[in-house]
């Protein structure tokens, strides 16, 4: 294919701004090159550089498949033609699903590009399904990365956008592995390449739990049977969650516990604490910027952000700081025979693994459900815009079930963080935020969740403020 590399720029030129997983969209420049072309049987694996006028480049995995012929279906996938024949995304082409498969159960090298196996948790234990000839099917739905099923027995994640290093997702799940949880799905394999001279994941293979059922959509299902009746609360109606959310709330606990055993942590100290308040500040700063409608709450915004500062670090965190899950929310969890698992440990996909990899907080993650569980009652309130008596029932499903998985948390933990109430409020406040600038950017009908969530933890905040008596004089 090396011959080809003229005309596949060009396609690839055309192609990928318009895939969901680009994230280069508005930057100027976007010079593009084929930095790395690797034979795999019948799949090419391209690591294609973008290069802009300003900041630095990009690396994506381009996998693609050339065929003499066009069989029937793969229209939605071409990706044009070239002397070398049809160019198709090797991600929803059979020839090259098989490909990945076969390099990741024969644990294969290719140049610096090397497969690698998890090994059996006990020596007559191998994996249940061999790693060989098992039917693909392309996950449709992607965000910033591409994932494909194996026989309902596995699925690979392939990541698109390349961040060099080894990938969260990869590191906290085989940690985890290593703990004995049971609220993960089992890693398999995974294949790393090297960009920018470092070693870096592009994929990784886990069990498929097919019995798996999202949190996102059985939260949603709990929603609708509450809004189907007229006068019942959620403790009445059939399909209350809390239950559900409670356990979840351990489950999130014992995951944050078992990452605290096996990966580093260490105290919150003062510099901790005030790097903090300076990155909520910047997300704020750079929110503000983008969207007018939340400048009436930047002062109360801050002011939550700074009742932060100048607390002594164990009296505001008396948990050590550690890795996390790094974005967790309903859609993040899948309700499985034995209990919740969590998966995608990869953190926000945008930002540089080197961001994602630090440690924080714990109450981030817990702060994150919280968002997810309100999103869930207001989404749908959203389809019914013309019946206000709704907000009511959506706030109270949406309590309810933040303060099930709260106790679920506490009950597992050790310490509810309700206790440390100041900064789970200043996290859940950075999320709303993030989540408006997100909304007004992507789905602007949206907008509203997050900014009803704002103006309520800001009153909050500003009535915990008029309650603390003053400190004496002198």
């Amino acid at each position: 294919m090396g011959d080809h590399h003229g005309e596949l720029t060009g396609l690839l030129t055309d192609w990928l701004p318009r895939q969901r997983w680009f994230a280069g969209k508005g930057r100027s420049g976007g010079r593009l090159r084929i930095h790395r072309d690797a034979a795999l049987g019948g799949l090419r694996l391209l690591v294609v550089e973008v290069a802009y006028d300003r900041g630095p480049a990009d690396y994506y995995q381009v996998p693609l498949v050339l065929r003499a012929d066009a069989p029937h279906g793969h229209e939605g996938f071409l990706l044009g033609e070239c002397a070398g024949g049809l160019v198709y995304d090797g991600l929803s082409d059979p020839a090259g699903t098989a490909a990945l498969l076969e390099f990741l159960a024969r644990a294969a090298h290719h140049g610096d590009l090397v497969a690698e196996r998890q090994p059996a948790p006990a020596p007559d234990d191998g994996f249940r399904v061999p790693l060989a000839d098992l039917p693909a099917a392309p996950v449709g739905v992607e965000q910033s990365n591409s994932s494909i099923i194996y026989g309902d027995a596995y699925i690979l994640k392939v990541f698109r956008r390349l961040w060099p290093g080894q990938n969260p997702d990869l590191e906290v799940t085989r940690a985890l592995a290593t703990a004995g949880s049971s609220h993960i799905a089992a890693p398999v394999a995974w294949y790393s390449g090297t960009v920018q001279g470092v070693p870096t994941t592009f994929g990784f293979l886990q069990e498929f739990l097919r019995s798996g059922s999202e949190g996102w959509r059985l939260a949603l299902a709990s929603v609708r049977d509450l809004y189907a009746e007229a006068d019942l609360h959620p403790d009445e109606v059939g399909g209350d969650f809390a239950a559900e959310s409670e356990r979840l709330g351990a489950a999130t606990a014992e995951v944050h516990a078992d990452l605290a055993r096996v990966l580093p942590t260490r105290p919150a100290t003062t510099d901790d604490l005030r790097d903090l308040v300076a990155y909520l500040h910047g997300r704020l700063h750079a929110a503000l910027d983008g969207v007018e409608r939340l400048h009436p709450y930047a002062d109360a915004v801050r002011a939550a952000y700074d009742e932060l500062a100048g607390t002594a670090p164990n009296a505001l965190h008396p948990r050590p700081f550690q890795r996390l899950h790094g974005d967790l929310h309903l859609g993040q969890v899948l309700r499985v025979d034995s209990g919740w698992v969590l998966f995608d440990f990869e953190g926000e996909p945008a930002r540089p693994v080197a961001d994602r990899t630090g440690l924080e907080s714990p109450l981030r993650d817990v702060a994150g459900m919280l968002r997810s569980f309100d999103y869930a009652a207001r989404s749908l309130q959203l389809e019914r815009a013309d019946e206000p008596a709704l907000a009511y029932r959506a706030q109270e499903w949406a309590q309810r079930n933040q303060n099930a998985f709260l106790q679920g948390y506490a009950g597992a933990a050790g310490r509810d963080p309700r206790d440390d109430a100041a900064l789970l409020r200043a996290f859940e406040l950075d999320k709303a935020v993030y989540e408006v600038l997100y909304e007004a950017r992507h789905r602007p009908g949206w907008v509203q969740i997050p900014l009803a969530a704002v103006t309520r933890l800001t009153e909050t905040t500003e009535s915990a403020a008029a309650t603390t008596p003053a400190a004496p004089a002198g």
